[in-house]
Protein backbone atom coordinates (compact mmCIF):
# COMPACT_ATOMS: atom_id res chain seq x y z
CA UNK A 1 0.00 0.00 0.00
CA UNK A 2 1.74 2.70 -1.39
CA UNK A 3 0.14 6.57 -2.03
CA UNK A 4 1.43 8.68 -5.18
CA UNK A 5 1.17 11.89 -4.60
CA UNK A 6 1.42 14.33 -7.86
CA UNK A 7 3.27 17.53 -7.58
CA UNK A 8 3.89 20.87 -9.69
CA UNK A 9 7.87 18.98 -9.85
CA UNK A 10 6.58 15.82 -10.14
CA UNK A 11 5.48 12.80 -8.69
CA UNK A 12 5.98 11.20 -5.19
CA UNK A 13 5.37 8.28 -3.54
CA UNK A 14 5.01 7.09 0.25
CA UNK A 15 5.25 3.57 1.52
CA UNK A 16 3.17 2.43 3.69
CA UNK A 17 5.74 1.38 5.82
CA UNK A 18 6.75 5.00 6.24
CA UNK A 19 3.21 5.59 7.50
CA UNK A 20 3.41 2.98 9.75
CA UNK A 21 6.39 3.93 11.37
CA UNK A 22 5.74 7.64 11.87
CA UNK A 23 2.58 6.33 13.47
CA UNK A 24 4.22 4.20 15.88
CA UNK A 25 6.54 6.64 16.69
CA UNK A 26 3.96 8.99 17.58
CA UNK A 27 2.17 6.63 19.50
CA UNK A 28 5.38 5.96 21.59
CA UNK A 29 5.89 9.89 22.66
CA UNK A 30 2.47 9.40 24.85
CA UNK A 31 3.37 9.02 28.45
CA UNK A 32 1.12 6.06 29.61
CA UNK A 33 2.04 4.38 26.17
CA UNK A 34 4.38 0.55 26.97
CA UNK A 35 7.08 0.23 24.63
CA UNK A 36 9.66 -2.52 23.51
CA UNK A 37 12.83 -1.24 22.94
CA UNK A 38 11.87 1.09 20.17
CA UNK A 39 8.44 -0.57 19.24
CA UNK A 40 5.49 -0.54 20.48
CA UNK A 41 4.51 -2.91 23.23
CA UNK A 42 2.84 -5.80 21.24
CA UNK A 43 -0.23 -8.08 23.07
CA UNK A 44 1.19 -11.00 20.92
CA UNK A 45 4.74 -12.19 21.59
CA UNK A 46 6.75 -11.07 18.36
CA UNK A 47 8.87 -14.43 19.19
CA UNK A 48 6.17 -16.57 18.80
CA UNK A 49 4.81 -15.32 14.86
CA UNK A 50 7.99 -17.02 13.07
CA UNK A 51 10.93 -14.76 14.54
CA UNK A 52 9.87 -11.82 12.84
CA UNK A 53 7.93 -8.18 14.67
CA UNK A 54 4.72 -7.93 14.12
CA UNK A 55 3.20 -4.03 13.80
CA UNK A 56 0.34 -3.55 16.24
CA UNK A 57 -0.73 -0.84 13.44
CA UNK A 58 -2.42 -1.08 10.84
CA UNK A 59 -3.09 1.90 7.87
CA UNK A 60 -5.53 1.32 5.38
CA UNK A 61 -6.04 4.52 2.28
CA UNK A 62 -9.71 5.11 1.90
CA UNK A 63 -10.06 7.54 -1.49
CA UNK A 64 -7.84 10.19 -0.71
CA UNK A 65 -7.45 9.65 3.09
CA UNK A 66 -5.83 7.18 5.72
CA UNK A 67 -7.64 5.42 8.37
CA UNK A 68 -5.27 4.08 10.70
CA UNK A 69 -5.44 1.27 13.45
CA UNK A 70 -3.19 1.46 16.58
CA UNK A 71 -3.11 -1.61 19.39
CA UNK A 72 -1.16 -0.31 22.45
CA UNK A 73 -0.41 -1.42 25.97
CA UNK A 74 -0.92 1.25 28.73
CA UNK A 75 1.17 1.17 31.48
CA UNK A 76 -0.37 0.94 34.64
CA UNK A 77 -1.03 4.17 36.55
CA UNK A 78 -2.52 5.85 33.99
CA UNK A 79 -5.97 6.64 32.74
CA UNK A 80 -6.32 4.27 29.77
CA UNK A 81 -9.09 6.84 28.07
CA UNK A 82 -6.42 9.51 28.49
CA UNK A 83 -3.65 7.37 27.11
CA UNK A 84 -5.52 6.84 24.14
CA UNK A 85 -7.07 9.79 23.14
CA UNK A 86 -3.36 11.35 23.35
CA UNK A 87 -2.03 8.74 21.31
CA UNK A 88 -5.01 9.28 18.56
CA UNK A 89 -3.82 13.31 18.62
CA UNK A 90 -0.22 12.19 18.11
CA UNK A 91 -0.70 10.00 15.34
CA UNK A 92 -3.08 11.59 13.04
CA UNK A 93 -0.46 15.46 13.86
CA UNK A 94 2.20 13.07 13.04
CA UNK A 95 0.99 11.15 10.16
CA UNK A 96 -0.61 14.58 8.52
CA UNK A 97 2.26 17.04 9.01
CA UNK A 98 4.91 14.70 8.17
CA UNK A 99 3.78 12.75 4.50
CA UNK A 100 0.39 15.51 3.70
CA UNK A 101 -1.77 12.64 3.71
CA UNK A 102 -5.28 13.30 5.25
CA UNK A 103 -6.25 11.30 8.59
CA UNK A 104 -9.89 10.35 8.30
CA UNK A 105 -9.53 8.31 11.37
CA UNK A 106 -7.35 6.99 14.43
CA UNK A 107 -8.81 3.60 16.33
CA UNK A 108 -7.57 3.15 19.24
CA UNK A 109 -7.31 -0.02 21.07
CA UNK A 110 -6.23 -1.16 24.43
CA UNK A 111 -4.61 -4.10 24.10
CA UNK A 112 -3.52 -4.47 27.59
CA UNK A 113 -1.85 -3.53 30.44
CA UNK A 114 1.51 -3.48 31.34
CA UNK A 115 1.58 -4.52 35.39
CA UNK A 116 4.35 -4.99 37.68
CA UNK A 117 6.36 -6.17 34.65
CA UNK A 118 4.20 -7.98 32.56
CA UNK A 119 1.51 -7.04 30.06
CA UNK A 120 -1.96 -8.51 31.56
CA UNK A 121 -4.35 -8.56 29.06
Amino acid sequence: MDKKINTAMGGLKISGGVIVKIAELAAMEIKGVSTAGNHLETAENPLLIANRFISPIRVSLKGEAAEINVNIIVVEGHKAVRVAESAQRSVKSAVQNMTGIAVSKVNVKIAGIRANGEAVQ
